[in-house]
């Protein structure tokens, strides 16, 4: 089945040239999109349930991570890397159209305490599904391990914007977890929220009779 996304991959200028390519050309750069997001989602939209972001920067958050996928598709080494790169940027369209009212993804926190795999648990062959570049290439790499059933390795740059927005993992789509606490968390705000009101409208009553 055809992506709505064949035939609408970003075109190279000609003529243009460029600086040499670093040692991981392919790995995303999650420097934009970090910043954006720490910008869009304050502390208040965290601890305060009332308080949502503004649709219209998290509609950019969702975009940000989807252009990163639609560029590394557009060079992909294999059909099957572009077909899986293509399914993560479609399952990023919705978020762009209609983002939600709160970014339900993982929490930096999470990002951060994924285990690392040791380069020497690394075979020469081992790649970064999302970039397909060999780990041992890069001298520094930061290869996570996922919580999923797979324990699917990926670079942590490649896959950190996706866990940020979509909190599963993007090989088998598992959830990892803490979305799930966090939308019970979210519940548990609001039903407390729901509570308070309904005793301050009592006060009020209780006031007036």
């Amino acid at each position: 089945m055809a992506s709505q996304y064949e035939g609408k991959l970003p075109h190279l200028e000609h003529n243009i040239k460029t600086p040499p390519p670093p040692t991981r050309r392919r790995q995303i750069d999650m420097s934009t999109f970090t910043s954006h997001l720490s910008s869009t989602i304050t502390p208040d939209h965290i601890t305060n349930p009332h308080s949502i972001p503004n649709p219209v920067d998290l509609s950019a958050a969702f975009r940000l991570v989807q252009d990163q996928f639609l560029t590394l598709a557009s060079s992909a080494p294999s059909q099957e890397n572009q077909s899986f790169l293509l399914s993560l940027a479609q399952s990023l369209e919705e978020d762009t159209l209609h983002p939600p009212t709160s970014l339900e993804g993982t929490s930096q926190e999470f990002v951060d305490s994924l285990d690392r795999v040791p380069r020497k648990s690394l075979s020469p062959d081992d790649k970064c599904p999302i970039c397909m570049e060999n780990f041992l290439d890069d001298p520094y790499c930061l290869v996570a391990e996922l919580p999923c059933g797979g324990r699917h390795r990926l670079d942590l740059e490649c896959v950190g914007p996706w866990l940020r927005t979509k909190g599963t993992c993007p090989c088998c789509r598992a959830d990892l977890g803490e979305r799930k606490k966090r939308k019970e968390a979210e519940e548990r705000e609001k039903e407390k929220g729901k509570k308070q009101e309904v005793e301050e409208e009592d006060d009020m009553d209780g006031l007036y009779a």
